[in-house]
């Protein structure tokens, strides 16, 4: 006899909606995405801030150097009227005084010490500006004989600070290679780019004291030639090195840029 077919019953197949990706990757796609769209907004806003705020540095650039101009006329003006009368000009007293370190720590008196570390003066060759009055005159006669020192032209202020500028952030030297890094360090509203900071030093306006305190001790080098043994320890007058020289020290700057 023939064998009986067995057939078995056809059971049909459901079809499972299977997702192609997981939640947990859907979520952490979402989060990013509204980080990139949060971050695409920032870049944009910081963008124009920046492109607003180089409007007004240039502004700030332009009215400083008409200042100084007209400061300048001025100056000749009256040494003309002065001449023309047949008497004498006398400038107004400077504010302003570059000092340097031109002797190392041997055989320093201790009160110079000090007062060279009031004044950031801590390495040789290193340069700091200081707002000129009656107790920092009396100060800088204390250390003539380890520093020279004068009253630096508006070229001066700028070649240090466009060359060897670092401001100081949280302890840092920072080199200030951008306008930022002025923002940055002394969070004022007065002085936020490289020429409100040299017009602030220059003019000794009333942010000097946080914007000279911001700029770190320049870092300059030894002059071309050297200092000489000889008149190294002599008085500027005297035809050695240290001490007050006036407009002559633009000159020993350039040397040491």
């Amino acid at each position: 006899a023939a064998a009986a077919k067995v057939t078995t019953p056809h059971i049909p197949q459901q079809n499972i909606n299977m997702p192609s990706v997981p939640a947990s990757q859907q979520k952490k796609a979402a989060t990013q995405a509204k980080i990139a769209a949060a971050a695409k907004v920032t870049a944009l806003e910081e963008k124009k801030a920046r492109k607003a705020s180089k409007k007004v540095f240039a502004a700030n650039g332009a009215k400083y150097a008409a200042e100084y101009k007209a400061a300048e006329a001025s100056v000749v003006a009256a040494r003309r009227e002065a001449k023309a009368k047949g008497g004498f000009f006398v400038p107004a007293q400077p504010k302003l005084v570059l000092v340097i370190r031109i002797r190392g720590i041997i055989g320093v008196d201790p009160k110079a010490k000090k007062v060279m570390r009031l004044f950031r003066l801590l390495q040789i060759h290193n340069a700091t500006f200081v707002k000129l009055n009656e107790a920092t005159e009396r100060m800088l006669r204390l250390i003539e004989p380890y520093v020279t020192y004068g009253n630096p032209s508006l070229k001066t202020v700028k070649d240090l600070i466009l060359k060897r500028g670092y401001g100081k952030i949280n302890g840092q030297r920072i080199p200030i290679s951008e306008n930022a890094v002025i923002q940055d360090g002394l969070n004022s509203s007065d002085v936020q780019c490289v020429d409100d900071l040299i017009h602030e030093i220059f003019t000794v306006g009333p942010n000097f004291k946080a914007a000279n305190n911001f700029l770190w001790p320049f870092k300059l080098s030894s002059p071309n030639g050297g200092f000489s043994k000889k008149t190294k320890m002599l008085h500027y007058l005297e035809g050695g090195e240290a001490g007050a020289r006036g407009e002559e020290i633009n000159g020993i700057v350039r040397k040491m840029l």
